[in-house]
């Protein structure tokens, strides 16, 4: 593979390139992922509705509540032959601390794991502190010990209101709050979202700023929080709630992805739910304001829905593939057939892409392959969730989870967690905020350490793990709703530190 011939590609890249080229990816058959990786042009991409691309981006298991259909489907194992941990104690453990999760919890089987009784939970890790969101309680535990540093249940906003997305900035938490307020006559206005500021110190509450249903915030500090709305990207100084800068997107929500101090906001008529085709991009840096428009140099339009941005690149997504432009001109880089992103390494500089069982990652300004893991090490996508430093993290689901390490670069597990009974990863579709710490190896979830007497009447789930009854201060069992098939209560949920 080589760099389409006559480009340059403008500026220099924050961190030197590292690894090499796997030489036997080359010979996969034209078919194949990597067989069609290329360099240039590519053809037209259809137009792809956005809730499809929302779908896709999330093929790699990074579903947190699945269909209660599948609730009685037992989950496959997640580990193949030469990716199961050796004999205990044979490698290093990965867990740095647990603590215990407040509020009700269930277990289901499959993807799901570890939930909250009612609704959904959300989680961060950032500027030292890991965060969870369920209900309207917002919970700030030390990323470095896990010890409990506030806990706040915010108030002010009409029954049914729920958090939807809780983000972790240095020096700041937000999160995100869907409510309906009344309209009159005993009816409920449409939906609306605030963005609710907490100081990261003691959860004090800063500010209060409108979003978009599909925005929030994208940048955060203890002097400023950046919020996506439905029709601008509005800048607030947290000491006086005042607007620091604004910058108009158009008449309807759209599609947005940030890149460190970048925000990259879309311009498709469609807006958010229908965004392609992409004719520009709004390049707004956090800190200023200060605001590039960016189009394709080839083409009315960039090839897809806006789905990545990472080192200076950005991604779109269509059913035909991935194709990667320059975040500053516009510049077509490389493209991808058949591959969906997934994820990006920020320690080795690489996007990960997937297509069927394999995973690869590649170099974000030139698409050459530098690290992949096939389907023979691990069962596809499935059960890989996120990579940090060149280790991809799995888990195994069910009462017997495991969490486990495969380092891409010797193709073999050099960190285990046994026993982590039904594990939970968080996601925010965003791309900044869920379990993953971007700046670090630091990965949450949630896991069960004892389940709650089953059901009357209802199958058994697996046998629940020995171990003393729960203090006064943790959870309190719940039991499973009519017609939840599967779901079990948790006695004792726990939050759990990974390091990766």
């Amino acid at each position: 593979m080589r760099q389409q011939r006559g480009r340059k590609i403008p500026g220099r890249m924050r961190r030197g390139a590292t690894g090499r080229f796997v030489d036997r990816m080359r010979r996969r058959a034209a078919h194949s992922f990597l067989g069609r990786i290329r360099l240039g042009t590519a053809g037209t991409s259809p137009r792809l509705r956005r809730w499809a691309l929302a779908a896709a981006l999330i093929g790699v298991a990074l579903v947190p509540y699945p269909v209660q259909g599948a609730a009685g489907v037992p989950p496959a194992a997640a580990c193949r032959a030469g990716c199961k941990a050796p004999a205990s104690g044979s490698v290093p453990r990965m867990v740095r601390w647990t603590a215990p999760l407040s509020g009700a919890w269930d277990v289901t089987p499959g993807l799901a794991g570890t939930v909250p009784a009612s609704g959904l939970a959300y989680a961060s890790v950032g500027g030292g502190l890991a965060t969870v969101g369920a209900g309207l309680t917002v919970t700030a535990y030390s990323s470095r010990t896990g010890m409990l540093e506030w806990q706040d249940t915010l108030t002010g906003f009409p029954a049914g209101a729920a958090i939807v997305s809780v983000r972790a900035w240095p020096g700041e938490v937000t999160a995100g709050v869907s409510y309906r307020p009344a309209a009159g006559d005993g009816h409920l206005g449409a939906p609306q979202r605030t963005e609710v500021a907490l100081s990261g110190t003691d959860g004090a509450q800063s500010g209060r700023y409108p979003a978009g249903a599909f925005g929030g915030a994208a940048a955060g500090s203890q002097k400023y929080t950046v919020v996506v709305g439905a029709t601008a990207v509005t800048s607030y100084d947290n000491a006086t709630g005042h607007i620091r800068w604004q910058r108009p997107t158009g008449p309807v929500a759209q599609a947005w992805r940030t890149d460190g101090h970048w925000l990259y906001v879309a311009e498709s008529p469609g807006g958010f739910v229908d965004s392609a085709p992409v004719a520009a991009l709004r390049r707004i840096d956090v800190a200023t304001g200060a605001e590039l428009v960016v189009k394709p140099l080839e083409g009315l339009s960039f090839r897809g829905t806006l789905s990545m941005a990472f080192d200076g690149v950005v991604l779109f997504s269509s059913a035909a593939g991935v194709t990667a432009y320059h975040g500053a001109t516009g510049a077509l880089l490389w493209s991808a057939h058949g591959a969906v992103p997934e994820g990006t390494d920020h320690g080795q500089r690489r996007i990960y892409l997937t297509e069927g069982s394999n995973l690869v990652g590649v170099d974000p300004r030139t698409g050459r392959v530098k690290a992949t893991a096939s389907g023979s090490a691990v069962n596809g996508a499935a059960g890989v969730y996120v990579v940090r430093n060149g280790v991809a993290l799995g888990l195994d689901q069910g009462g017997n989870g495991d969490a486990w390490g495969y380092d891409l670069a010797v193709q073999r597990v050099t960190l285990a967690a046994p026993g982590l009974p039904w594990p939970h990863y968080f996601v925010d579709l965003s791309g900044v905020g869920g379990s993953a710490d971007p700046a670090g190896n630091l990965v949450i979830i949630a896991a069960c350490r004892q389940l709650a007497a089953a059901p009357s009447g209802s199958p058994g789930a697996s046998a629940a793990p020995s171990g003393p009854p729960p203090a006064p201060s943790t959870a309190t069992a719940s039991s499973a709703p009519a017609g939840t098939q599967g779901h079990q209560g948790c006695l004792r949920p726990e939050l759990v530190a990974l390091d990766l």
